[in-house]
């Protein structure tokens, strides 16, 4: 933890890793935030002791950059970046959909890029990074990288040819929960209950499911079949969900997330 980290974009998530760092054991001495406003450069100074700088200086001064802008921005902040950046650095990005050849290609040859893609509850230290390597970044790299995204919850390293299906799957993912909540909510209102009521049953049910799979062990099929007894309410809703094709639905939403982030990854944005 001797080295400088400089997070270029300090957005939501750009914030949640600096905070993570932080709990972590980084000096706030060693870390540097770029920002586009003076007001938000004097709110994280503030709350975290982080010195604001360019996005040049933080190239000329940071060992470790990672790159927390929006993919659209990732091109002209490249091109800031590039007279700046030695190979001896370890560039981060945690845009969506930018490849780490797009990246390599527009800084010193052989400099080391890892690709993560993290979703959004890295806000509540609940999240899933999933870490991929460039051409030129070793394990000690990608070990670098799970230190920073490990302290905002679980990384997982891939291949990069696999982001694009991670992309759909976790870093999507908490949409479709959401979604599934939303309609959840509706049905248990329709059912007769209050919005705030059915609103509480759903989220703990959600919690309570979650944590059952993260630490019993079990295959999801043994846990739904522990409470689909025969003939009950609960067989009676699956044959249901099943009747209107919810799983194909499932599946056909992800095949098609992972397509448009083909798309993203490509440039036919």
């Amino acid at each position: 933890m001797t080295q400088t980290v400089a997070v270029l974009g300090t957005g939501k998530i750009g914030e949640a890793l600096l905070s993570g760092m932080i709990r972590a054991g980084w000096r706030p001495a060693d870390l540097l935030v770029t920002t586009r406003r003076g007001d938000r450069a004097q709110e994280l100074h503030t709350q975290y002791g982080v010195e604001s700088v360019t996005n040049a200086e933080a190239a000329k001064n940071a060992d470790i950059l990672i790159l927390a802008v929006k993919p659209q921005d990732m091109g002209k902040l490249l091109d800031e970046l590039a007279p700046h950046v030695t190979a001896d650095r370890l560039v981060i990005s945690a845009a969506a959909g930018i490849t780490t050849a797009f990246i390599e290609d527009r800084l010193t040859p052989d400099t080391p890029v890892v690709r993560v893609m993290p979703n959004t509850p890295v806000l509540v230290d609940e999240g899933m990074s999933v870490i991929s390597a460039g051409s030129h970044a070793t394990g000690a790299h990608l070990a670098t990288a799970e230190e920073i995204f490990g302290g905002v919850g679980k990384t997982l390293r891939v291949p990069e040819s696999q982001q694009d299906a991670a992309t759909a799957l976790s870093g999507s993912g908490p949409a479709y929960f959401y979604f599934l909540v939303e309609a959840m909510t509706d049905a248990g209102i329709l059912l007769g209950l209050p919005r705030a009521q059915a609103h509480d049953l759903i989220v703990q049910a959600a919690i309570g499911a979650a944590v059952m799979l993260r630490d019993s062990g079990e295959h999801p099929v043994k846990l739904r079949e522990a409470v689909t007894s025969p003939a009950g309410t609960t067989i009676s809703a699956i044959r249901e969900l099943e009747n209107h094709g919810v799983r194909a639905a499932l599946i056909a939403a992800l095949e098609a997330a992972r397509d448009r982030s083909r798309e993203l990854a490509s440039g036919n944005g």
